[in-house]
């Protein structure tokens, strides 16, 4: 249905345009989140209509960067075209309210501004003074979790305490020694050069994570554009030993304004142990400068990762990661049969939003499948993100630097290793494939 037929039955606010905003929209537009108005009532959405209108038929708004293509997510954010037509006939009828009657309930959203009901919390004990200018290294923090006995969760949400200056939050658990020391731990910065770049790493001073993907230094992430990760949704949940801290490894931005922020994570636990355990794996490619390095001016540089799957899993969820650099994504299966598909393509990386795709339903993968992550970066002046065009660029914690990370989620028995579940191909043997091609 054309927007100009809708318009000939007016389109009002309570009636067609809230019930979208609370599904699509609400979840970013509220005060606390992410996005910069709110569109939980009529008098705090009005003022934004020719803009939601521009929004939502270019297909800027609900933000969404998968392929249509290739795979089907449970968190897509698309609207479809009648809800597209009914925002913008609203807007080209002057945007009426309507009647009170026609106004759907508010929607519900836990208390504390999570997504998730929290049943325990664990917060920074102290701001921690992002500064206004500068370069901050990624820090670590670590707190009890207060978990005496092996305990299972079942959801994990990340907030940062000031989005303007968190670039990432990355939760991992530690097992408790006598030497541990709560809260930041010491960081020795990293020696720069006059672009603000760290030394490049030298072949053999440190792998792209070894052979295993999984080392249990990753449980959670937050970045700009993810929700809150809910085992619940695949029958699983994951582990947290008895006697493990939690670490929050922050990565700060200064915005120039001295900022405080004090994160903290939340956690639904699990009423009795599951059959099947959640597990995050995080392979990337080798860092080394010979492997890792993005020439000046290359408008397609590519790089990729490849793993073998030691254990039957099903693949149920993916987060690409890179900086300003980055230009697409894309994750493939490669069957033991041979047959190969691809289950994941982001053809314009988006470094604001970069969401984690839910699968809509688990893909099983047998003993042997490979999967292949492969990203290409644009380092021309073509590139309106693209700091510094004229120089070479290595791996690197800061924005202007590059990084490659194809985290994804598997759901395996609860008795498996998780540092068995796949192993990494040696770039040696990449590139031998490669030449053969």
């Amino acid at each position: 249905m054309a927007a100009s037929a809708l318009a000939a039955d007016t389109v009002t606010f309570n009636k067609e345009v809230l019930p979208i905003l609370q599904k699509d929209c609400q979840v970013c537009h509220r005060p606390g989140e992410v996005a910069p108005m709110s569109f939980l009532s009529y008098e705090t959405t009005r003022p934004w209509a020719k803009a939601i209108k521009t929004a939502v038929a270019t297909k800027k708004m609900p933000p969404w960067f998968a392929d249509a293509r290739y795979g089907h997510f449970s968190n897509d954010t698309t609207l479809s075209q009648k809800e597209i037509d009914t925002l913008i006939a609203w807007v080209d009828a002057g945007a009426p309210e309507g009647i009170a009657k026609d106004k759907p309930a508010p929607r519900v959203w836990p208390e504390g501004g999570w997504q998730i009901k929290p049943d325990v919390v664990v917060k920074m004990k102290d701001p921690f003074i992002v500064p206004a200018k500068g370069v901050v290294d990624l820090t670590n923090f670590i707190y009890p979790t207060g978990f005496t006995e092996d305990t299972w969760v079942n959801s994990i949400e990340i907030r940062p305490g000031s989005r303007t200056v968190v670039h990432h939050v990355v939760v991992s658990f530690r097992k408790h020694t006598p030497d541990t020391k709560y809260g930041m731990q010491p960081v020795t910065p990293k020696p720069r050069d006059e672009d603000g770049f760290q030394q490049p790493i030298k072949k053999g001073s440190r792998g792209g994570g070894g052979d295993s993907a999984n080392g249990g230094n990753l449980e959670a992430v937050y970045v700009p554009g993810t929700t809150p990760t809910d085992y619940r949704l695949t029958g699983s949940a994951k582990l947290i030993p008895a006697g493990y801290d939690i670490v929050f490894g922050m990565h700060y931005t200064p915005n120039g304004k001295e900022t405080p922020d004090q994160s903290e994570v939340a956690f639904t636990l699990a009423k009795e142990p599951p059959a099947r355990q959640f597990i995050t794996l995080q392979p990337f490619p080798a860092i080394d400068s010979e492997n890792f390095r993005i020439p000046a001016g290359d408008p397609n540089w590519e790089t990729r990762v490849v793993c073998v799957f030691n254990e039957e899993a099903d693949l149920v969820w993916f987060m690409p990661h890179m900086h300003l650099r980055g230009k697409d994504f894309s994750y493939r299966l490669i069957y033991p049969t041979g047959e190969s598909e691809i289950v994941l393509n982001v053809p314009h990386y988006n470094f604001d939003w970069q969401f984690g795709y839910n699968v809509a339903k688990p893909i099983h993968i047998p003993k042997g499948t490979k999967i292949e992550a492969i990203a290409h970066y644009d380092n021309s002046p073509n590139n309106p993100f693209n700091p510094l065009p004229k120089r070479d660029v290595f791996w690197g914690d800061q924005t202007w630097e590059e990084m490659m990370v194809p985290w994804f989620g598997v759901v395996v028995d609860s008795k498996i290793d998780p540092k068995h579940i796949v192993t990494k191909i040696p770039e040696d043997q990449l590139k031998q494939t490669a030449s053969a091609r």
